[in-house]
């Protein structure tokens, strides 16, 4: 298996057992010297679940926006995942987060994307909780015992927010979210003030973990993917910059030849946040776009963009904001491409692992670590 490695191939037949997955990448080599993750871990069920406890379950993610959340009662549901999640404001103006799972027998409470509620009612037994997760209502239950109703309230999720993004945690001791993020909300703004004008989703015959690749590849693909994109960029002063759990891409930007991206694409610096695992902030001259990706198994990934702007009034600002979206989406279907296309050769016999380039990739390489990091703390943790 070790001379197959060194050159190249695949695994053989027989599958390595979980522990010999994970010590296929070594996290110590400095990037001159490293190797990506392997080809399997994109494919593999075993690392996919391990991902979905251990990373989206250890995490910060991006679940929902401010607007959506203004008045006592408002309330989003998102799948994190896997594990179903309820964010809403409660009846005093405090926002709240619970796993959306009844304490009876495991249904949904809330099933509509977003609403407004004045108790929380789980539809299968009628279970009602109020704004707060406590529950109030559980019918036919008389005679029961060793039952308390203060025991059995909805289950809370860790809520903070960076000005209109709402995130949630649904680990036991998260980390702050401003200490996770750092330091893009001082690098790239507070974003208070965005307006949001559209959403956006897709979904991607690839693992998520190769759209994160692509994004964070430096402005490696730009020129060749992206002749829009690239086109306002200045791709010689394209730099990035590693922190601990996020990083920061960043380009001078240009007049372009693409009349659109010339238009929506403005001001002295294009920065491309990310922050583990799959956050990404877009942020150019009063426009932004957030970009958040999920596993939806080894080869599926689900993308959501919510596009925001500084000015909607008028006329002429909503054109520019129209314009900006479908330049996005034009980016998008490019991206969606070229990552579709990376699953299929991750599947190939001749292709293992890749290096890095060391100009362009250190992000790649910086996520890379992490993702091993999580991923072998989860196994020993299950073992």
């Amino acid at each position: 298996m070790e001379r197959a490695a060194r050159k190249g191939i695949a695994w053989g037949p027989v599958d390595p057992s979980l522990d010999e997955l994970l010590a296929a990448f070594d996290p110590g080599l400095p990037l001159e010297r490293a190797r990506s993750v392997p080809s399997s871990w994109y494919r593999d069920p075993r690392v996919d679940a391990l991902e979905r406890r251990h990373v989206f379950g250890e995490s910060w993610q991006l679940v929902a926006r401010m607007d959506q959340l203004e008045r006592p009662g408002d309330f989003v549901t998102a799948d994190v995942a896997g594990e179903p999640i309820l964010v809403l404001r409660d009846d005093g103006g405090e926002l709240r987060a619970f796993f959306n799972v009844c304490r009876h027998r495991a249904a949904c409470v809330m099933t509509e994307p977003q609403g407004n509620a004045r108790r929380l009612r789980c539809r299968y037994h009628g279970w009602t909780y109020d704004l707060r997760g406590q529950l109030r209502g559980a019918p036919e239950f008389e005679g029961v015992e060793e039952f308390r109703r203060e025991d059995h309230g909805l289950v809370p999720v860790a809520v903070d927010r960076w000005g209109p993004l709402v995130f949630v945690h649904a680990g036991a001791t998260p980390i702050p979210l401003q200490t996770w993020l750092a330091p893009l909300p001082e690098r790239i703004g507070q974003l208070e003030g965005l307006k949001f004008f559209e959403r956006r989703e897709y979904t991607l015959a690839c693992n998520w973990k190769v759209f994160v690749d692509n994004y964070l590849d430096g402005g490696y693909h730009v020129n060749s993917v992206h002749p829009a994109l690239g086109s306002v960029l200045q791709y010689s002063e394209y730099r990035t910059e590693c922190f601990e759990r996020t990083s920061l891409q960043s380009s001078p930007l240009r007049d372009g030849a693409d009349a659109a991206a010339s238009a929506t694409r403005k001001g002295d610096l294009a920065r491309y946040g990310w922050a583990f695992p799959g956050v990404m902030v877009n942020a150019y001259q009063a426009v932004v776009d957030t970009n958040v990706v999920f596993p939806l198994g080894p080869d599926r990934c689900r993308v959501v963009i919510d596009f925001y702007f500084a000015d909607l009034d008028g006329d002429r600002a909503r054109e520019l904001a129209r314009q900006s979206v479908e330049l996005g989406h034009r980016i998008q279907l490019e991206d969606l491409g070229i990552c579709e296309d990376v699953q299929r050769g991750l599947a190939s016999r001749s292709y293992r692992t890749g290096r890095f380039s060391v100009r362009r990739e250190v992000a790649i390489h910086h996520f890379h670590r992490l993702i091993a990091g999580r991923l072998r703390e989860g196994a020993r943790a299950a073992s």
